[in-house]
C-alpha cells in the first residue's frame, strides 16, 4: 500500500474503524441482515479461498459485486465486469483517476480504509471483494462485511498483483478470463521489453519517486510500478534495488541523493492522502510536472543527475503511487514505452 503514516496515526485510525465496524454490525443485526451472507440464500453457491487459504461460500454467478479496494476494482473491470459499488482511490475524492473511464458513474460506497458500511448494506451486494490495501488486518471490519454479504479477502498489502488478480477472477468465477488477461499483459510486456533493450535502456537505472509536500518517498520493487520495471528488464539504482514493506519508503532531505538514477519516474497525489482525500490532491502527469518545478526548489534536488540531464519523467500519481491490477500494470507499461521510446 503506497502511503506514509506514522504508527500512532495508524493505530488511532484502526481504532476508529474498528469502533465504527462494531456499531455498524450492531445496526445491521438489528435491521435483520443477520448472517445470511447477503445474496447466497436460495441460490447456487461454490467455495473459494481467501488469500490466507481459509474458505468462503460465494454465489456461483454473482450479479451484485462490491469492490472495496483499487486492486479489486481494477481486477473486475479488467474482466469486463462492472461492480455495483466501489470506493474512492488513494488520496482522491472519486474512483482512481486511471480507472475513471472504465468505471463511469459506479456509486461510491466510501473510501480506501473507510468503507461506508451502511451504504454497502443498502446496495444489497451478493459478493464483496476486499484486500489488505483497504482494510488491513481488521478482523472486526471483515466480520461486519461478512454479515452483509459473502466477502473474499483477495490479497495482502504489498502482495503480488498477479496472485491477487487470480483470486479476484476465481471469486467471480471467471478463471479463464483471468488467464487471458494475464496472457495479454505478458505479451504486451514482451513487446515493449524488446523495444527498450534495442534502444539501450536495459543498461540504464530507473528511480520511482512519489513527491508529497516538500519530501520524497521511494516506490520499491514489491509494488506494482516496481514490478512493472522488473518485468520490462529495467534496472533500479543500488539504493532502490530491493523490496520494501508494502508501501512507499520516506526519504529525508538529508538523503535526497538516494532517489537519483539515470531516469526518474515522478508522481504525486498533491496534498491528499489515504485518510484525507479531500485536500485538493491532483494526480495527473500535468500535476506531477508542476510538482517537479516545486521539488527543484528543495535543496539538493536540482543537483540530481536525473534532473540535470532532463530525465525526470512526470507520471500520473494515481497509477504510479497506488496499487492495482492488470489495468494499472498495462498503464505503467504504456507510460514507460511512451516516455522512453519517444526520446529516441
Amino acid at each position: 500500500m503506497v502511503r506514509m503514516t506514522s504508527r500512532s496515526t495508524g493505530s488511532r485510525h484502526a481504532l476508529r474503524v474498528g469502533l465504527l465496524a462494531v456499531l455498524t454490525l450492531s445496526a445491521l443485526l438489528l435491521a435483520g441482515c443477520g448472517s445470511s451472507g447477503g445474496g447466497t440464500s436460495g441460490g447456487v453457491t461454490r467455495t473459494v479461498e481467501n488469500i490466507d487459504g481459509s474458505k468462503v461460500t460465494v454465489p456461483t454467478h454473482p450479479k451484485r459485486i462490491v469492490t472495496l479496494s483499487e486492486p479489486a476494482t481494477d481486477g473486475v473491470l479488467a474482466l469486463g465486469i462492472k461492480p455495483i459499488g466501489v470506493v474512492s482511490g488513494r488520496g482522491q475524492s472519486g474512483v482512481s483517476h486511471y480507472l475513471a473511464d472504465k468505471a463511469g458513474k459506479i456509486p461510491l460506497l466510501g473510501g480506501i480504509a473507510q468503507p461506508n458500511y451502511e451504504a454497502i448494506g443498502k446496495a444489497k451486494p451478493d459478493l464483496i471483494l476486499v484486500d489488505g490495501t483497504s482494510i488491513n488486518n481488521n478482523a472486526q471490519a471483515i466480520e461486519t462485511l461478512r454479515h452483509i454479504a459473502p466477502t473474499v479477502y483477495v490479497g495482502y498489502a504489498g502482495g503480488d498483483w498477479r496472485d491477487n488478480f487470480k483470486l479476484v477472477a476465481d471469486a467471480v468465477n471467471d478463471q479463464v478470463g483471468g488467464e487471458k488477461v494475464l496472457a495479454a499483459y505478458d505479451k504486451h510486456v514482451a513487446t515493449v521489453k524488446t523495444q527498450l533493450a534495442k534502444a539501450g535502456y536495459d543498461t540504464k537505472t530507473f528511480s520511482i519517486v512519489r513527491w508529497q509536500g516538500n519530501s520524497a518517498s521511494l516506490v520499491l520493487k514489491e509494488l506494482p510500478p516496481g514490478m512493472a520495471l522488473t518485468d520490462l528488464g529495467l534496472k533500479r539504482p543500488p539504493t532502490q534495488d530491493h523490496r520494501g514493506r508494502g508501501h512507499s519508503e520516506p526519504v529525508s532531505l538529508e538523503n535526497i541523493a538516494t532517489i537519483d538514477a539515470d531516469y526518474m519516474f515522478f508522481g504525486t497525489l498533491g496534498g491528499s492522502s489515504v485518510n484525507n482525500p479531500h485536500a485538493g490532491g491532483q494526480t495527473s502527469s500535468g500535476a506531477s510536472q508542476q510538482t517537479v518545478q516545486e521539488a527543484a526548489k528543495t535543496p539538493g534536488f536540482a543537483e540530481l543527475k536525473a534532473y540535470r540531464d532532463g530525465h525526470v519523467i512526470p507520471v500520473d500519481g494515481s497509477v504510479w503511487s497506488s496499487t492495482g491490477g492488470p489495468i494499472l500494470m498495462n498503464h505503467i507499461v504504456d507510460d514507460v514505452q511512451r516516455a522512453l521510446l519517444s526520446r529516441k
